[in-house]
């Protein structure tokens, strides 16, 4: 099976994909394309990591954090070597060549691109990034880099959808008391407890944040067990490990 890399129309003048579990070597629990090294064999991690960059940018240099659900965001001038990767969240650049990659399992990956000024980024947001701000960082961190807000495009890629994510009271007063309209994204469950779009919550701050364009994939981790990793889903069923997929951008080779 090839890899599946999942495209916007937003971004179609960079080099993406929104990569899932399809295509990849790893197996067990794992099958596919796994690309966290800490619960797989290296060595198929990195042949995962490999086979993900080809589909996307071939060629490329892929760069990744270590990340910690935080808002933090990092300028890639020059690579780095994977056991040096920074801790962040989310990575930015106007380097020709680099490939930006964030992991997620449930939490939203956000693919920004500045077509006019040669700038991309890339998120991890889950929902304490998206919380504390890393799309607005994101944002700050590609201006920095001489990119306009109004003509940047984002897109948030497969992440848990409302309909799988339910929550308790006190995280969703931890919402409300952050925005009242922030009860728009949540919708009631069983006692004590309401259903979270985070999809939606993560898309309103970047449209709120000025944002030119901003879409969304609408692609469910947790109900697609075929395609995509889900840490909900493994918690749920017990599982030892729950496997990692990864978002990709970079500028398009001229």
């Amino acid at each position: 099976m090839s890899v599946e890399a999942l495209t916007h129309p937003l971004l179609a003048g960079a080099a993406h994909g929104f990569l899932g579990r399809r295509g990849g070597v790893s197996t067990g629990e794992l099958a596919g394309l796994n690309v966290s090294y800490s619960e797989d064999d290296p060595a198929l991690t990195a042949q995962n990591r490999a086979l993900a960059v080809a589909a996307v940018r071939p060629g490329g240099t892929l760069q990744t954090c270590y990340q910690i659900h935080s808002a933090d965001v990092v300028t890639v001038a020059q690579a780095w070597a994977d056991a040096d990767r920074p801790r962040a969240d989310a990575l930015v650049t106007d380097r020709p060549g680099i490939v930006l990659g964030v992991l997620t399992a449930d939490c939203a990956p956000v693919l920004f691109h500045d077509a006019t000024a040669g700038v991309v980024g890339a998120a991890h947001a889950g929902w304490k990034g998206a919380f504390t701000g890393v799309c607005e960082a994101t944002l700050e961190a590609m201006e920095a880099l001489g990119a306009s807000r109004a003509n940047i495009a984002a897109v948030v890629g497969p992440c848990i959808a409302q309909k799988s994510y339910e929550v308790d009271a006190v995280f969703e007063a931890r919402f409300l008391e952050q925005a009242p309209e922030n009860a728009r994204f949540f919708r009631a469950g069983r006692q004590g407890h309401a259903w979270f779009d985070l999809e939606g919550y993560v898309a309103s701050h970047l449209r709120d944040a000025g944002t030119g364009k901003v879409g969304m994939l609408g692609e469910d981790t947790y109900a697609q067990e075929a395609r995509f990793y889900s840490f909900r889903r493994a918690t749920h069923r017990a599982e030892a490990g729950y496997g990692r997929q990864i978002s990709l951008i970079g500028l398009a080779a001229g």
